[in-house]
């Protein structure tokens, strides 16, 4: 059973919501999840162990190893570690910003994986596809958090910059969005000839979130871009070659990492 609540640091000493924050607290006790070396303090009782496969042990072995298999092709993997225990555990990492983004039962958030700092131990971890992505950060995919549970959930993010949450409906750089909460975005390109003679539109596409009473977060910098888009876009088109070379890297890891799980498995 989790019962750990997330918050932001600067939000337990009274600060105001203008005063960026560094750091995430997880106080209570059970389990959650949180990218590995995270921790940089706690007071109380507290085990660490690194995730091998999957958060989502009730899947079974053969699920886990498929799930992890999936995250890794999709560049969606992080290392994880199982935090289990009661009291106050402080998270951080390389002294970016955090936002805490709590999600209600029946309520789910895609991010990135490489904004995500803790998460609750009641939160579904999985990966699903977005189309769209192809013209943003990393690629068709993102990670998906689902509350199947019956109480509030978070996840902490962290980002380049203190973290803008807006509220939909609203249109937002690809490049700079981190998370968004409701249905995905539409895509709204402005291409036309000119386009294509290296006079691009100061915005060439955007995401359009159009259903109200939803979140997206974003961070005040921006990615390089999946797709070079006009020919003055400088070396964005490589963005995409990288990410396939990475997932043939990440392939080879994975089944390396595979190959070790099952020889343990098996020895016991």
């Amino acid at each position: 059973m989790s019962n750990f609540k997330l918050s932001t640091y600067e939000h337990l000493t009274g600060a105001t919501k203008q005063t960026p924050a560094f750091s995430c607290v997880a106080q209570g006790n059970g389990f959650f999840y949180a990218k590995k070396g995270a921790m940089v303090a706690d007071k109380g009782q507290f085990k660490y162990e690194k995730v091998l496969l999957d958060p989502n042990a009730g899947s079974g072995l053969a699920r886990g190893i498929l799930n992890s298999v999936t995250r890794r092709l999709t560049g969606e993997n992080m290392e994880i570690m199982k935090v289990t225990g009661n009291g106050m555990c402080i998270l951080a990492w390389q002294g970016r910003n955090v936002t805490i983004v709590p999600l209600q039962p029946g309520e789910a958030v895609g991010v990135e994986s490489e904004n995500i700092l803790a998460f609750s131990g009641n939160l579904k971890y999985s990966v699903r596809f977005i189309g769209a992505g192809v013209l943003s950060q990393k690629g068709l995919f993102t990670t998906n958090f689902q509350n199947n549970s019956g109480e509030e959930g978070h996840v902490a993010i962290i980002t380049d910059g203190n973290g803008i949450v807006i509220q939909t409906p609203c249109r937002v750089d690809p490049d700079a969005m981190i998370c968004w909460t409701g249905p995905d975005p539409d895509l709204k390109a402005d291409v036309n000839w000119k386009t294509f003679v290296g006079q691009t539109s100061g915005e060439s596409y955007m995401f359009e979130f159009r259903q109200g009473g939803y979140h997206v977060v974003l961070q005040p910098s921006e990615r390089k871009s999946g797709l070079a888009i006009g020919i003055d876009g400088g070396n964005q088109a490589g963005t995409q070659s990288s990410a396939f070379n990475n997932t043939q890297e990440n392939l080879g890891d994975t089944l390396g990492q595979v190959g070790n799980v099952l020889g343990n498995f098996f020895d016991r």
